[in-house]
């Protein structure tokens, strides 16, 4: 069975998650963020399920010392703070997928699958400079301070630019190939300078009148 660490610190309803995920994974769990991120460290799992509110370390941190670690094993945030901003810390933190409380189980044990078919450990990374982009683990990897975390459409926009770093893209090319019809053009630069304020300034190159290509780092 693939092994599952699973992080939820509610005495009701842990033992409820194990034994509903136990036909299908093998599972360990672990009650606080501080022990669970030893065992993360010290073993291998195939999947991680994570609550956002733990003691100890809370789960935000928890997935950021995981991240920091170079473990790319694909993790999904279990949070009863359902707004977006909320999400968003989750997805920043290098979390792969959330899922907001109370949720019905049939739905975790399909996102565990969509996870588990997705996610690919050997992916080949994509070269930034003298940093290792890693699009599947939305992870760039610095040779100087190590992995940075990134959120799906960060690690989507990277993509688009460093597989074809000699192309300029129009904002309006970005905006069709990363995101949404209804988004505005500053949408795009929003997320250069987010990209940017994590990696360096050099990592996208602006090409006065044109629209920006993959810089260097």
């Amino acid at each position: 069975m693939p092994r599952l660490l699973l992080v939820e610190d509610d005495a009701r309803l842990a033992p409820i998650i194990v034994e509903y995920l136990a036909g299908s994974y093998d599972v360990t769990h672990r009650a606080d963020g501080a022990r669970a991120l030893e065992t993360a460290l010290a073993e291998e799992f195939d999947v991680m399920v994570v609550d956002r509110r733990l003691p100890g370390l809370d789960g935000v941190s928890l997935v950021q010392g995981i991240r920091r670690a170079r473990i790319g094993t694909p993790i999904i945030m279990l949070t009863a703070l359902g707004t977006v901003a909320d999400r968003v810390d989750g997805l920043d933190a290098g979390a792969n997928d959330y899922l907001v409380k109370p949720f019905e189980f049939a739905e975790l044990l399909a996102r565990l699958r969509a996870l588990r078919r997705t996610y690919t450990s050997n992916e080949a990374s994509l070269s930034v400079g003298t940093w290792d982009f890693f699009p599947e683990d939305r992870i760039i990897e610095s040779p100087y301070i190590g992995p940075v975390a990134l959120t799906p459409k960060e690690a989507e926009l990277l993509r688009l630019l460093a597989e074809n770093p000699q192309r300029t893209f129009s904002r309006a090319q970005i905006l069709s190939a990363v995101f949404t019809p209804t988004d505005l053009p500053g949408t795009v630069d929003t997320y250069v300078h987010y990209l940017r304020r994590k990696t360096e300034e050099s990592v996208v190159l602006t090409v006065r009148g044109k629209g920006y290509r993959l810089g260097s780092l």
